[in-house]
């Protein structure tokens, strides 16, 4: 009823810095305007591979092609994405990020288009290959766009965005693509066209919202990487395809086809460690994380593409559903992803905490795809729902947060390559899979039906063994007997597959038993870079060696189990160590050790301010400690290493969060600068604005841009309050006390230092009476209340009591107008705080 503006408050600004990250870190608004392109090229990217799925036994029979071509429809999409998407990574190091995602999309188009027009399997295959070259662009650059945006902490929230971005187009894809093709004037060519309007806005959206920096850096790509992967990684996936069906397992094909991967991968790593700007930096698997996520991310995508590919066969040709159906009936398997993807995201952030969902995730697929290979081609629906449902919560566990885990670990300048290794080793996984379980499933089917036919009349394996063994079966054209002999084929095959993917799954849920859980960082790639580029120290830090940007990665995963015990989130999400700030502010450490190699540098604060009195302690990567220095008036500090190696280097000092990095040693002076972030406080006290006099117990409560609350507390006997530790930036702050109006204001909380406000609360009267007839007291009756300018301040209804009331009203003459009988107007004055009673009397004329 009262409003509230911020006339009567006085914001005084006692500190000295200003915003932090020099505007890298973005609201909210403006990360949800970013990413409503980007998610919409993931939908675009995720529609593409979906929507074909149940639509590919009929495509594949209109064209005349066998289990082979179906296999490989969707494997040559998984291919071709696997071996572009370190490609697609590296260059979103180097390039416009924005641009890259466009051309993606262009390139998506291009292949759609004449996808839809393909006379033969062999056509379509080949455009599926250029289709999978925009996805991998796609799926690889909407992570990476997300983690220069956005910090690892605050990524689950929006990753539960993807994910539902993720479910819906997963859903919707196969429902789409059942009813294009079960319709008769559209036909299948039409799951191939109907993603091109959705990426052609997308590029408009994308145009228009996501404006990210970009790179300005001399750049060298690594196209001799890039062909020995892509080489080495077609070779054995058409290996895998073949064996067993073309030629046998043990054979010179197989001697030469192998050989010839492992030589081809021999060659990329010979390549990798000799380029300057390697699409796979081989020095990230230095990090125990990034290797275990990579292992993880190359079972988990075995497990999560065998187990999604194969179900439009197992409904179609096991259980004789309509392609729309069979969308229909994976709903449970994708509401499961959508419900863990988003929940999971959303406590992550709010938490820190992912490895439980890791963990937890291996869990759910390994139980899901066991109990799916349980099933046969008359096993109940409903069993089937709760193991899609299971294997769909573990997917949506796992996915994310291994790209997660993997982004937290790395410096902005490899985040591309990061994320793009783990997507890479997830399809590699899903290639794999889908190219080799298919050709199992194959031949399991066909030794199923040969045993099938061995019960029935001569004249049913007569007409069997007349058609084609590696076609598509039409299930419906078949004589009754055969056709229960097919479809028990089909549904014993396939469970076959989903066990092999289980014994997968097992195999991902035992690598991430062994992840370290770090805490996730609390700044974005950009607003990491942005603190990076406004200092020169760090790449000096680690200039003249081949393993240079290892002094990059974060000191967390490298800090001795001592400190990396006592790291605590606070409420407002950030990070600190706190025994890492004692041991360095209060050991005194040995001196300068001679013939040692020096480290120099600067303590810097916001704006490149030195901070002098830091203490700066150098430690060995078991903890001990090596040197300690005293920062100078100009921040300078020095101090000398043993010899060359990795070291630890902490920096603290009053009224900054302390600072630990990694740095590595070759022999040379090192000069190391170090950017410390200083602690933000508030604090203030209310007044009454008529009389000036504190207000104690007054309620102050500290919220972010997003309504978060940041921080609540009650004033003191003089008024006074305080927060510490609060993020710098926009918050609001509000204030409410009993007899006076509640007020709201925004306050700017700087960077360093104590920002100090003056809050002035208006008195605020009530007024409260009961209106009668004579009847007694009149329920539901209207009350108005007007000021003296003629302005409707409140209105209210009386309860079954005839009660009402009106808070938080300034001093003045009022008009009390209530109805119900004949209206009655009554005047009323207030005065100040308080509480007046007005009781009103309604009656008819006459009574």
């Amino acid at each position: 009823m009262a409003t509230t503006t911020p006339a009567g408050v006085r914001a005084h600004a006692k500190h000295g810095g200003g915003s932090s990250g020099g505007g890298a870190q973005m609201t909210h608004r403006q990360i949800m305007e970013a990413l409503s392109g980007l998610l919409l090229g993931m939908f675009v990217a995720i529609l593409s591979s979906t929507i074909v799925s149940n639509a590919l036994p009929k495509i594949i029979g209109d064209l005349g092609g066998g289990q082979s071509a179906y296999t490989w429809v969707v494997t040559a999409a998984l291919l071709s994405m696997t071996a572009t998407t370190p490609l697609w990574g590296k260059l979103s190091d180097l390039f416009s990020k924005k641009a890259l995602v466009q051309i993606a999309l262009i390139i998506y188009v291009l292949g759609s288009v004449v996808a839809g027009l393909s006379q033969n399997p062999g056509m379509l295959i080949a455009c599926r290959v250029v289709q999978g070259i925009g996805v991998g662009g796609l799926s690889a650059l909407a992570q990476i766009v997300m983690a220069a945006m956005i910090s690892p902490r605050e990524r689950g929230r929006y990753s539960g965005y993807l994910g539902a971005t993720f479910a819906v187009a997963t859903v919707g894809g196969p429902l789409l693509g059942g009813v294009i093709t079960d319709t008769s004037w559209l036909g299948w060519r039409w799951c191939f066209y109907v993603g091109v309007p959705f990426a052609v806005i997308a590029l408009i959206v994308l145009q228009k919202t996501l404006h990210l920096p970009v790179v300005k850096r001399q750049v060298k790509v690594d196209w001799g990487g890039a062909f020995f992967i892509s080489a080495a990684v077609s070779l054995l996936l058409l290996w895998v395809t073949f064996a067993g069906d073309k030629y046998d397992w043990i054979s010179w094909q197989t001697y030469a086809m192998v050989g010839g991967s492992v030589v081809l991968g021999l060659l990329f790593v010979l390549v990798e460690s000799k380029a300057s700007e390697p699409i796979i930096p081989l020095r990230l698997f230095r990090n125990r994380t990034i290797t275990l996520s990579s292992i993880a991310s190359l079972f988990v995508g075995i497990a999560m593409f065998t187990g999604t590919v194969f179900f439009s066969q197992y409904f179609q040709l096991a259980r004789d559903k309509s392609p729309t159906m069979s969308g229909v009936m994976t709903i449970p398997m994708i509401g499961g992803l959508f419900i863990s993807s988003t929940v999971s995201g959303q406590v992550i952030t709010k938490t820190g905490k992912w490895k439980a969902w890791l963990v937890s995730g291996g869990v759910l697929v390994t139980a899901g795809l066991g109990l799916l290979g349980t099933i046969r081609y008359d096993t109940a629906y409903w069993h089937i729902a709760i193991f899609m449902a299971l294997m769909g919560l573990g997917i949506g566990m796992m996915m994310q947060n291994l790209v997660l885990c993997t982004q937290n670990q790395v410096a902005p300048s490899d985040l591309g390559s990061a994320s793009s290794t783990v997507t890479f080793f997830r399809s590699l996984g899903g290639a794999i899979g889908v190219s080799a379980l298919g050709a199992i499933m194959a031949n399991r089917i066909t030794d199923y039906i040969k045993d099938g036919l061995t019960g029935l009349d001569p004249k049913y394996a007569a007409a069997a063994s007349g058609s084609s063994s590696s076609s598509i079966p039409d299930v419906d054209a078949l004589p009754a007997p055969l056709r229960t002999v097919v479809e028990s084929a089909y549904g014993h095959g396939i469970a076959d597959v989903f066990l092999i993917a289980a014994a997968m799954a097992l195999l991902a849920f035992l690598v991430t038993l062994f992840i370290k859980e770090v805490p996730l960082r609390t700044s974005g790639g950009l607003a990491q870079a942005a603190e990076n580029t406004s200092e020169t120290a760090a790449p000096a830090a680690v200039a003249g060696a081949p393993e240079a940007a290892e002094a990059s990665a974060p000191a967390a995963e490298q800090v001795p189990s001592w400190a990396a015990a006592t790291t605590e989130a606070g409420p407002e999400g950030t990070q600190r160590l706190a025994a890492v700030a004692t041991v360095a502010a209060g050991t005194d450490g040995p001196g300068p050790v001679p013939g040692g190699v020096p480290v120099r540098g600067h303590v810097r604060g916001a704006e490149s301010a030195p901070v002098p009195r830091a203490a700066v302690t150098l430690i060995s990567l078991a903890g001990r400690q090596l040197g300690r220095s005293v920062a100078q008036a100009d921040g300078a500090y020095a101090l000398d290493a043993p010899g060359a190696g990795s070291y630890v280097l902490i920096a603290s000092a009053d009224g900054f969060q302390p600072q630990a990095s990694t740095i590595v040693v070759n022999g040379e002076p090192l000069a190391f600068d170090i950017l410390l972030s200083g602690t933000s406080g508030l604090s203030g006290v209310v007044r009454a604005a008529e009389t000036g006099v504190p207000v104690g117990g007054a309620m102050v409560i500290v919220t972010d841009v997003r309504g978060d609350v940041l921080a609540t507390g009650a004033t003191g006997e003089q008024g006074e309050f305080t927060f510490a530790e609060l993020v710098p930036g926009a918050v609001t702050v509000a204030v409410n006390a009993a007899g006076h109006r509640p007020m709201a204001l925004p306050v700017e909380v700087g960077g360093t230092g104590v920002t100090r406000i003056e809050v002035e609360l208006s008195s605020g009267a009530q007024v409260q009476g009961v209106v009668r007839a004579p009847g007694g007291p009149l329920g539901d009756a209207r009350v108005t209340l007007v000021d003296a300018a003629g302005n409707v301040v409140g209105t209210a209804r009386t309860g079954a009591d005839g009660a009402y009331a009106f808070a938080d009203l300034d001093s003045g003459e009022y008009t009390v107008i209530a109805t119900g009988y004949p209206p009655v107007a009554t005047s009323l004055t207030v005065n100040g705080r308080g509480v007046d009673s007005h009781d009103i009397e309604l009656s008819h004329p006459g009574e």
